[in-house]
């Protein structure tokens, strides 16, 4: 049976999350007028021993043609499935070669069930879908068993993935309505604190350049005199109060 097996899990969009919420199989009141045209083919068949010897050929022949067609509608029956996900219904039918027709769940409009008397007595009805655009294939689904309960179930699925399509989209708008909070510039280190110092040191600090100028200018006295260069000593914070102004006699 795998050549006539609908295998409806390969059509599924297993990558985007999509599951199977119904698989529905044609009501076994669908094969009876099959079932009855078997038992007709096989009547013709045992007529083959009530016909004389030459035409033994004329039953076999017609009885034959008659369960083989029964058998078909009913393998083309069994192969007849629909089948509600979570995103689309569809319906994969066909024996040899199989068709698939398949309709999203935002574009059904309504769906009509119709259950005639004999149905309501069996427990079948007949699904007639309203949708944006007619897909061929999916405008009637017949002899669907619990009509009632798989109407209910496909109006929940699509009532769920209304909300679901819903809360995405007001997501998305929200997402892109929403202000964007500005830049915030990239944080400068503070500068180290300085030592605090007291007014002399302060004034001290400030004339070292003078105390400096004033060093170089004895060594450089010192090499045009001849004399030895005296070592840096270690003195006192300079004073330009106590600094003496009398000339300087160079040798000649």
């Amino acid at each position: 049976m795998s050549l006539f097996d609908p295998r409806i899990d390969t059509h599924l969009i297993a990558d985007q999350g999509e599951v199977v919420i119904d698989e529905v199989h044609k009501h076994w009141a669908a094969i009876v007028g099959a079932t009855l045209e078997l038992f007709a083919g096989s009547v013709l068949l045992l007529l083959v021993f009530f016909v004389p010897p030459p035409a033994w050929w004329v039953p076999v022949l017609i009885g034959g043609a008659v369960m083989l067609h029964a058998a078909w509608r009913i393998l083309e029956r069994r192969a007849d499935v629909f089948v509600i996900t979570n995103m689309r219904v569809f319906r994969v039918h066909g024996i040899l070669s199989q068709s698939i027709a398949t309709m999203p769940l935002a574009r059904i409009l309504d769906i009509s069930v119709h259950k005639p008397i004999i149905g309501r007595m069996l427990g079948y009805g007949h699904f007639v879908f309203e949708s944006a655009a007619q897909e061929q294939g999916l405008r009637e689904i017949r002899y669907v068993g619990d009509p009632d309960g798989r109407g209910s179930t496909i109006q929940r699925v699509i009532q769920q993935a209304g909300l679901r399509g819903y809360a995405g989209q007001r997501s998305f708008a929200q997402d892109m309505t929403a202000p964007v909070p500005p830049a915030m510039p990239p944080a400068v280190p503070a500068p180290p604190p300085r030592p605090a110092i007291d007014a002399g040191t302060a004034a001290a600090v400030g004339w070292d350049w003078l105390a400096v100028a004033q060093r170089r200018e004895q060594e450089r006295l010192a090499q045009l005199r001849g004399d030895p260069v005296p070592e840096p000593e270690q003195q006192p914070p300079f004073d330009p109060d106590r600094t003496s102004t009398a000339p300087i006699d160079l040798p000649r």
